[in-house]
């Protein structure tokens, strides 16, 4: 894996399985309420380190404008499943195919305050490969060295207000390369380091 420690695929997809198991319960959720969408959780060896990878979402964008977040979106009609919802938002944001990923499996819905079911697939991504950014939608791309995920005390919950009133605790990281991971996407970050990766 390019000089990076071999990943135990066994482990992480049983991981995988014993937390979907663990909230399969607790997802239940109005679905006419919330919209489906899927993103890819990447795990990328760059220079002998692990990394997830992360984009910066475009400023035009009239969702999570701004934000730190996973490649992926929003289920569409002739999406075959949540695979295929995460892989097709990926090439079109940023250029990756299928034939570039190993999917290892998907965690459970999260909830978003902005009313998405959002399921997160975990995959690796072969690396280095070229990257063709749909500036519509993406401003940057860049890579989070899990150890450095992993640090103690590298994230804090706050209490944030949207402008249509909503508080509730948000998970804000320390900067890394200049941007802040915080929100949903920080959410799915702590529980996947939390639940699959250091179990």
């Amino acid at each position: 894996m390019k000089n990076c420690e071999e990943l135990n695929i066994k482990n992480i997809r049983e991981n995988l399985k014993r937390y979907s198991e663990k909230y399969s319960g607790l997802s239940e959720f109005d679905e006419k309420k919330f919209k489906k969408a899927a993103v890819l959780v990447l795990l990328v060896c760059i220079e002998g380190e692990w990394n997830l990878l992360f984009t910066k979402r475009s400023e035009t964008l009239k969702n999570h404008r701004g934000q730190v977040s996973f490649p992926g979106g929003a289920v569409e009609y002739q999406d075959r499943d949540i695979f295929s919802t995460a892989i097709r938002e990926a090439e079109e944001e940023i250029g990756i195919s299928e034939k570039n990923l190993y999917i290892i499996g998907k965690m459970p819905e999260f909830l978003t305050i902005s009313d998405f079911a959002v399921t997160p697939v975990v995959a690796v991504l072969d690396w280095p490969i070229p990257l063709v950014i749909s500036t519509s939608e993406v401003s940057k791309v860049f890579s989070i060295p899990i150890k450095w995920l992993q640090q103690p005390n590298i994230y804090e919950e706050r209490i944030y207000t949207l402008p249509n009133g909503f508080h509730g605790e948000v998970i804000f990281f320390e900067p890394y390369d200049d941007e802040i991971l915080w929100g949903i996407s920080a959410k799915i970050t702590v529980e996947f380091i939390d639940e699959i990766i250091n179990k």
